[in-house]
């Protein structure tokens, strides 16, 4: 008998994920019958995660942790746009009233919004989003352009994307206004392989706005 592969989704319908809301409950009670109750009384996540929408980088199940842990903004690509106020309003929450100790900026390799960035294809709407992607592209078009290798080039885009959009989170009044009052913050960026399961570090935390360039920077 054929055994389903695992991204095979053809039998998740409306009714079986009423059903397997079901399942979690009886799970989650069944190891703490407090478990609901816990999470009832409020939440105080010291981790900020911006990561991209696709389906296969849930960011709690990728890291281990449970609900309560992590605060999450999703978007097509990770991306940190200054006019974005979905994604503001998020920094703003977890920054100002959660007081967060880390914002994380998370990509991953194999990502659709950066293959489709690199494309000359016509997309529709989603096309004013990716021109945003087009610019990390143009900012570092001389390293990519020379790499022959397709496959690496769409990779490094998605690294250099992830360094570009952690630059873009420092330089928000909400980070900059949390650094200037001495409040403990640091931001990192990240990249997930969905092939090996591994995250890696980008090596660009910071914790404050000393190397962003000086035009960028308010004034104490």
């Amino acid at each position: 008998m054929p055994t389903k592969s695992l991204h095979d989704t053809h039998h998740i319908t409306y009714e079986t994920l009423l059903a397997g809301n079901q399942k979690f409950i009886e799970k989650s009670l069944a190891l703490d019958p407090e478990y609901f109750e816990k999470l009832a009384n409020g939440q105080n996540p010291p981790v900020l995660w911006i990561g991209c929408a696709d389906s296969r980088v849930p960011a709690n199940q990728i890291t281990n942790t449970q609900p309560g842990e992590i605060f999450v903004h999703r978007n097509i690509a990770n991306m940190v746009i200054h006019t974005d106020m979905n994604m503001l309003s998020v920094l703003d929450y977890a920054v100002n009233v959660l007081q967060v100790r880390h914002v994380i900026v998370t990509g991953h390799y194999g990502c659709g919004g950066v293959i489709a960035a690199m494309s000359n294809k016509e997309y529709g709407l989603i096309d004013n989003w990716l021109r945003h992607i087009k610019d990390v592209y143009r900012i570092h078009a001389e390293e990519l352009t020379a790499i022959e290798d397709e496959q690496k080039r769409v990779d490094r885009l998605v690294e250099l994307n992830v360094v570009e959009n952690v630059y873009n989170l420092c330089k928000t009044s909400i980070v900059q206004n949390a650094w200037a009052k001495g409040q403990s913050l640091s931001v990192h960026g990240w990249v997930y392989s969905i092939k090996t399961g591994i995250i890696t570090d980008m090596k660009v935390s910071t914790q404050d706005n000393e190397k962003m360039e000086k035009v960028f920077r308010f004034q104490q």
